[in-house]
């Protein structure tokens, strides 16, 4: 079975008053976590793993950073991306 590759991505801003800490990137790995294909967030150049906490806190994203979320091909994972827009923009719920 012959898949072509399809990227889905939204940008979405920090919001918070602390940007994006060990406890709010907790939050998106552990959604990260069960998608299917690989979730990735970039920040300008960078672009990293959101299933690792690690690596988005090297992204170094203060208040009002804009971020690019994006996911693989499996259309389940839409979800995945639609909770992470949700929670970067409710301001990780702080």
């Amino acid at each position: 079975m012959d898949r072509s590759f399809k990227e889905f991505s939204k940008d979405v801003v920090i919001v918070n008053e602390l940007g994006l800490h060990a406890r709010s990137a907790a939050r998106i790995a552990e959604i990260a976590g069960s998608a299917k294909s690989e979730v990735r967030i970039r920040k300008g150049e960078e672009e990293v793993d959101a299933k690792s906490i690690i690596d988005m806190l090297t992204l170094g994203c203060a208040k009002n950073s804009t971020i690019t979320i994006k996911i693989g091909d499996y259309d389940s994972d839409i979800n995945i991306l639609n909770r992470i827009v949700e929670l970067v923009e409710s301001g990780f719920g702080e």
